[in-house]
């Protein structure tokens, strides 16, 4: 790792640069071993000439968002993890369009909307997740998505920033192309529409009460653990299969929505990982449906 982490030093500064960095810091779901190396671009100049460096180095990449959809094994992730945040997370209006890099967090493209009186991610305001995998993910609640305002995206695809329109994003239920294909969501634009600032604001109080009063909110977790299958609600097919509160560990399926699996305290991703398994073997023993994960697994044992 010493020439990487040299190559890295070169476009960046040395704390943007973690060695042996814990997962558990950058994950929602507080888990996961250690990083062989962390970085932490401020541009996408240096997030493009990262990809480069690992590239050419022969070194494994995995770029990821705040975390907030993963769950990164005890033995950590070995070559090099670039976390988009905070460096890369502004947003900008025109006119009544909204254009947001990919390290802004949901819920501050949400607020920043808000206080423009522009209507339409309303929706987003409690999506605990960033602007670049949110739109990967197409991320939705409440019967919204970000696909019914995206106009397009700038992605890193195939070594070459290419902008792609909502169409040639092939946005589906948490897909999109950039998914698929291994591409990076750089930045995206929004279509919204005027409104008072007050009315959304209420509305987005609305689905956040709603949110507070379903979800297990007091403990970490990665937000829905599975996907929705066709016909079914993985929540509800858990609940019934008798699920709700079983532990692994301290890993539990929430008391409060069985769809959530959450750490108590002190959970590993092992226990998380198996507390899923079982989950699943037992949603297909009783209902013969296979409940697919929404989390990303990453990492090693």
């Amino acid at each position: 790792m010493t020439h990487l982490i040299e190559a890295l030093s070169a476009i960046a500064g040395t704390h943007q640069i973690l060695e042996n960095e814990p997962m558990s810091r950058h994950t929602t779901f507080k888990v996961g071993g250690p990083a062989d190396v962390l970085f932490l671009p401020e541009s996408e100049d240096q997030l493009v000439r990262a990809l480069a460096i690992a590239r050419d180095a022969g070194t494994p990449c995995i770029v990821i968002g705040n975390g907030s959809n993963l769950v990164v094994r005890d033995g950590g992730i070995r070559g090099l993890v670039i976390a988009l945040g905070e460096g890369m997370a502004a947003i900008v209006r025109t006119g009544d369009t909204l254009t947001a890099w990919a390290g802004a967090s949901l819920a501050r493209v949400s607020a920043y909307a808000q206080a423009s009186g522009l209507s339409g991610l309303e929706f987003a305001s409690g999506i605990p997740g960033t602007l670049g995998g949110g739109c990967a993910m197409n991320a939705g609640a409440y019967g919204g998505q970000l696909s019914d305002a995206l106009i397009d995206a700038r992605v890193l695809l195939d070594g070459e920033v290419k902008t792609l329109t909502v169409d040639d994003m092939q946005m589906g239920y948490r897909t999109s192309l950039p998914l698929r294909e291994g591409g990076i969501v750089i930045s995206a634009r929004f279509a919204l529409t005027p409104d008072d600032p007050e009315a959304i604001a209420a509305r987005m109080r609305e689905l956040n009460a709603r949110r507070r009063d379903k979800q297990p909110l007091n403990h970490p977790s990665a937000g829905s653990t599975f996907k929705r299958p066709e016909g079914y609600f993985a929540g509800a097919l858990i609940e019934q299969a008798g699920l709700k509160g079983r532990r692994v560990g301290g890993a539990q399926v929430s008391e409060k929505h069985a769809g959530f699996i959450v750490n108590t305290g002190g959970a590993t991703a092992t226990d998380i990982l198996t507390l899923i398994g079982v989950v699943q073997d037992e949603v297909l023993a009783r209902f013969g449906v296979r409940l697919e994960t929404e989390v990303r697994i990453l990492g090693e044992d």
